[in-house]
């Protein structure tokens, strides 16, 4: 029975390297085996990103984004209209809303979508923080900007029925979206179209 060629700590990098999304253990031993051969100009580097990233970056208390400062500084940007919340499922999706830059208002990250089937519930999403904010005398348009899949619609359907008291405008983005469509895939110009043509959900 054949052994393993590399030692316990490249075997380790590499299982950790295939946790990632989008590595599987032949793109996890690839990447490893590059990190190892570029030590100076890749390896290092990345370590002190990495913990700099641990030290340092925290979640928003008020929106859910990732930054190095909280309240984020989309959050604390005057510039930026606090009358309109954008509800999205990850940080992915507001960055690929920033990308676009589509989006004037503020950000609120649910963190996921309901799907029964993978066993996440309303519980495990912000929604009762979505709501308060929703309340705020300052909001009045809250935009699902989620995915047009099952679950990102259903999820869409249950925060229109959660926000019904709350005196707020509900919109959708519009058609630009596919279904089935995913916003992290999606280019800047398809998304800043489907921010604009936003309809009543």
């Amino acid at each position: 029975m054949a052994g393993s060629v590399a030692g316990p700590e490249i075997e380790r990098l590499i299982q950790l390297l295939a946790r990632l999304p989008g590595l599987g253990p032949r793109s996890a031993r690839r990447a490893a085996l590059h990190l190892i051969k570029k030590r100076d100009a890749l390896m290092t580097p990345l370590t002190a990103a990495l913990q700099v990233a641990l030290d340092r970056i925290q979640v928003c208390k008020i929106c859910g984004n990732i930054d190095s400062q909280n309240p984020c500084t989309v959050c604390t940007d005057p510039r930026r209209d606090p009358s309109i919340i954008v509800v999205v499922a990850d940080v992915a999706d507001l960055w690929a809303l920033e990308r676009a830059n589509a989006v004037n208002g503020r950000y609120h990250v649910l963190g996921a979508t309901l799907s029964p089937l993978d066993g996440v519930g309303p519980q495990d999403l912000t929604l009762d923080a979505l709501v308060a904010r929703a309340h705020e005398t300052e909001v009045t348009e809250v935009v699902l900007a989620l995915n047009a899949t099952v679950d990102g619609q259903t999820t869409a359907h249950y925060i229109t029925d959660l926000l019904q008291e709350a005196g707020v405008r509900v919109t959708r983005l519009a058609h630009g979206v596919p279904v089935g469509g995913e916003l992290d895939y999606l280019d800047e110009g398809t998304l800043s179209a489907a921010m604009r043509q936003r309809t009543l959900f």
